[in-house]
């Protein structure tokens, strides 16, 4: 088994950068040729070492990336160890660092903003990576996988969050290059895989028995983004903010394990993992999370509530089908349980849902609940039949909000009750670790999987993700002894119970910051088991702030997680010289959030200024009146074409968001005031100059 290297240097010369292994003397260096950016092997034992003018140590390598006047690699400078996972240690990345193939000897301003987008809004996200386990993988499907192959080639494609910029070391290995033609698996210990998300070990006990309780969540490369720029699917079926979450308990684990490349004594005679002579088991449950999928948006328009577009749905059942496919594929018999609001305007996404599903399962058929608060407590549609693939999605709808309404949040356990005999047969994974075997020996498997979503699939769906998750963790510990049956471990140690709670509210916090740019709502039900009054104020802060983030601060964020996962390859991208972040609104446009914040200034002069007690107050008054006035109209033009004041994400712009400026511009051209101004600086910047103007600029490069 070849697994990735835990102690690399890197040897910087002028025409190279060279990567070994201290601890594997005689295993061949990874070579960049600069400025090329060609990836070889050396040949031998044989190190640019004299030639390099600095060495310095690196965790790992987390891919290659090639930017519009450069590649750069991008190492892992400092790696933190966060507990030790089935005896194999864990780490968070906490700092990189990029080097450049050329030396640059001028500025150039889009260069350095898409530096800056990677290093503010990727490196610093939570990224882990193991050097000996696979974290991409539940542990059921690592246990029907060949634990001989690279770790890389094992990772599972949609969480294998640096696999496009593990591009060019990846196709090295398999094809090699001019110079060393055919396979290299002298490259694979260079290719680490990394995980987004959560990754929580904590080491406890449980009634007085040792046991670690692990919480995952690994977010998809696939349309991954922002709140109101990524949502629903895309035309290959992936669903925006889609993560898989995975609660593990280890029964039996040690706290010794892989301390160095080739493992542990222990490991190599395989009494790795006995622990007072018993086995170490692995239970996990699995569940998952992504948008609502069909084809929608909502566009932001400055409004506190965006404008919502629901595309047809005949459109997107091939996209469906692909989604579900794959679902079904991975995970069984999919629960696809919806918490949007039945009223009001989320009410046209939760009819799209239930028309898709009605469209892909043979006869379907619906059973509505209704009670005294709600006029449709719970919507259930099920197939009557299981004709084809299709037929092994159960659609359950909840109305969260109404159930819950009066901080009575203790009402959702009824969706674990309605959903009761789907989970005993949905049953979780059980494993016991055989080091000697090469892995885990199954022993009992889940059979089907929870995928939960409200609108943003955050507050209410990590909410009810927990309630599934303390259900199965109930049973878990039935099975195993540990419980009465009939008993929880809420009431049987309190101390484990503050420790469950509290590793889902961090999990809803990193989950939503990576889609909302805020930690998450409802998580003082989550970490005390009841809504509180400083909770509800706290969701009010975080609503604020996701309005100011959404609206403004997003789009750059978007454009990072473009770049970094392939979305938009600024090598490729047909652009000229600096003007990708330019702002390409008039002039006039671009002053009125200026005029607003200049006249509101003025104001508060005129009102707090001590003025002579011989002077006139006509003049003040009108002073202050008049930019009171500029100060309204501002605001009002402003609020009123809030279109041209979103922060869009510039890399990839949305069609409706093109759609909507286009549209809010063309009728500020026709306003009485201000239309003729704007028009006058649109006919200067005219499309054809200024593609004309672009072309001449390629010729000259």
């Amino acid at each position: 088994m070849t697994l990735p290297y835990r102690d690399i240097n890197v040897h910087v010369a002028a025409d190279s950068y060279t990567f070994t292994s201290p601890s594997s003397p005689n295993a061949p260096g990874l070579i960049v040729d600069r400025p090329t950016g060609d990836v070889r092997l050396s040949e031998g034992t044989s190190y640019p070492s004299k030639r390099a003018s600095k060495v310095s140590s690196v965790a790992g390598i987390l891919g290659m990336i090639r930017l519009r006047l450069d590649k750069y690699v991008i190492v892992i400078t400092k790696a933190q160890p966060i507990g030790r996972l089935k005896g194999h240690m864990v780490y968070k990345i906490i700092s990189t660092d990029f080097l450049p193939m050329r030396e640059r000897q001028i500025r150039d301003p889009d260069e350095d903003q898409f530096l800056s987008l990677l290093k503010t809004y990727i490196m610093t996200g939570p990224m882990y990576f193991s050097y000996s386990l696979d974290l991409t993988n539940s542990f059921q499907r690592q246990a029907s996988m060949d634990s001989a192959s690279p770790l890389w080639m094992r990772a599972d494609d949609r969480f294998f969050w640096n696999k496009f910029v593990q591009t060019d070391l990846m196709n090295f290995r398999k094809m090699g290059s001019r110079s060393q033609q055919g396979s290299q698996p002298g490259a694979d210990p260079y290719i680490l895989p990394i995980i987004w998300g959560t990754l929580e070990i904590r080491p406890t006990t449980f009634k007085s028995t040792p046991l670690t309780i692990v919480l995952i969540t690994r977010k998809s490369r696939y349309r991954a983004g922002t709140r109101y720029f990524t949502r629903g699917l895309d035309e290959d079926g992936h669903a925006a903010n889609y993560n898989e979450t995975e609660q593990v308990v280890v029964l039996n684990d040690t706290g010794s394990g892989l301390g160095g490349y080739a493992g542990s004594a222990d490991m190599q005679s395989g009494k790795f993992g006995a622990s007072e002579g018993r086995e170490m088991q692995i239970m996990s449950y699995v569940q998952t999370r992504g948008s609502v999928p069909v084809y929608w948006a909502e566009i932001n328009e400055l409004k506190y509530t965006p404008r919502l577009q629901v595309r047809g749905i005949e459109t997107a059942v091939p996209a469906a089908k692909k989604h579900f496919d794959e679902q079904i594929r991975i995970y069984g018999d999919n629960y696809l349980v919806n918490l949007v609001n039945q009223k009001g305007r989320e009410k046209r996404v939760k009819e799209a849902y239930e028309q898709m599903v009605q469209m892909l399962v043979t006869s379907p058929s619906e059973k509505v609940n209704a009670d005294a608060i709600s006029d449709e407590k719970f919507h259930v549609i099920q197939p009557t039949s299981s004709q084809q693939e299709f037929d092994r999605l159960h659609y359950v709808y909840f109305d969260f909000h109404h159930e819950t309404k009066g901080m009575q949040l203790h009402r959702a356990m009824m969706l674990v009750e309605k959903l009761h005999d789907a989970l005993i047969a949905q049953q979780y994974f059980r494993g016991v670790d055989m080091p000697a075997n090469g892995g885990l020996e199954t022993r009992n498997f889940q059979t089907s999987v929870v995928r939960t979503n409200c609108m943003d699939s955050l507050d209410r769906t990590n909410v009810v993700q927990s309630m599934f998750a303390r259900w199965t963790l109930d049973r878990i510990f039935t099975d195993l002894g540990l419980l009465q049956r009939g008993e929880t471990f809420a009431t049987a140690d309190p101390a484990f119970e503050f420790l469950f709670r509290n590793i889902w509210a961090d999990n809803a916090d990193t989950v939503s910051k990576a889609y909302s740019g805020t930690g998450a709502m409802k998580t003082d039900l989550t970490r005390l088991g009841k809504r509180s009054r400083q909770g509800t104020l706290q969701d009010g802060n975080v609503a604020v702030s996701r309005y100011y983030l959404n609206n403004f601060k997003d789009g750059p964020r978007q454009d990072a997680y473009d770049l970094f996962l392939g979305a938009y390859e600024p090598s490729t991208a047909n652009i000229g010289s600096s003007l990708i972040f330019a702002d390409r609104r008039p002039i006039l446009i671009q002053s009125i959030p200026y005029m607003l914040a200049f006249s509101v200034f003025l104001v508060l002069v005129g009102l707090f200024t001590k003025r002579s007690p011989d002077s006139a107050v006509l003049p003040t008054r009108l002073f202050i009146l008049f930019w009171m006035a500029v100060a309204g109209w501002s605001l009002s033009f402003i609020l009123k074409n809030g279109m041209l004041y979103v922060n869009w994400p510039k890399l990839n712009p949305r069609p409706w968001a093109t759609e909507g400026y286009q549209e809010t511009i063309g009728k500020v051209r026709k306003d009485k005031l201000i239309g003729s101004l704007v028009a006058k600086h649109e006919r200067g910047l005219s499309t054809a100059r200024y593609l004309n103007a672009e072309e001449g600029k390629k010729r000259i490069e």
